[in-house]
Parts: structure tokens; sequence; C-alpha cells
């Protein structure tokens, strides 16, 4: 090595290193990290003006569900597209491949769509 340091002399500073940043940032975390909440602050804040009651109502499960297959697809989605673009550099391998993604994409489209939670209801 260039600068005399032995291999395992390199891995223990870089462990040491790892061990020091996460004990500082655990350290600033706490410093700076969350308050006693004063009844002020644990109000929730709607436009300027102080909300009439608690709300008794949470949101129903199926907007999350549809907001978390909408990221899916849509990464999926992307993918497509990057492979659009180097599909001629990738061969038949490339080809297979990318119909057994599509397959895995279809088979999770139709589970989803049996399990009902596209319909909106």
């Amino acid at each position: 090595m260039c600068n005399g340091m032995t291999p395992s002399l390199s891995i223990f500073v870089f462990l040491l290193l790892a061990a020091g940043s996460a004990a500082l940032i655990l350290l600033v975390s706490h410093g700076v990290g969350r308050r006693p909440l004063t009844p002020g602050k644990d109000v929730p804040y709607e436009c300027g003006m102080p909300p009439a009651d608690r709300p008794s109502t949470q949101f129903p499960i199926r907007f999350y569900k549809m907001a978390l297959l909408f990221v899916v697809f849509d990464v999926e989605i992307v993918f497509l597209y990057l492979w659009a673009v180097v599909v001629r550099d990738l061969g038949v391998f490339g080809l297979v491949e990318m119909f057994v993604f599509i397959a895995v994409l279809m088979a999770a489209l139709v589970y989803v769509w049996r399990k009902g939670d596209l319909q909106w209801e």
C-alpha cells in the first residue's frame, strides 16, 4: 500500500469511522430532537383557523392501497422505458428477461384485480 497502512489497519479505521459517525448522528439527533409538546403545538393547523373538533374518522385503507399500487406500477413503467432505450444492446437475453419481467408484472396485476383492490367502492 502506498500510505503504509496494512489492510487490517485500514478496515479497523473504517469501522472506527463508521461507529463514530453513527454515534455522532445519534447524539446530534438527541440534542435537536423532539421536545415535549405544549397544548398549542398539539393542535393541528388548518388554514389559520382552529379546528372545530377532533377528527373522529380515519381514512379508509383503500386510499393507501391504491397509492401503493400506483407507485409500484409506476416504477415498473420506468424500468420498461429504460429497457426500451438499450434493447438492441441486450440481445436475445434482454428480450427473454423482459418477457419474464412483464409476465411477473402481469401476474401481479391479475392478482390485484382478482382480489378486488382496483375497485373504488
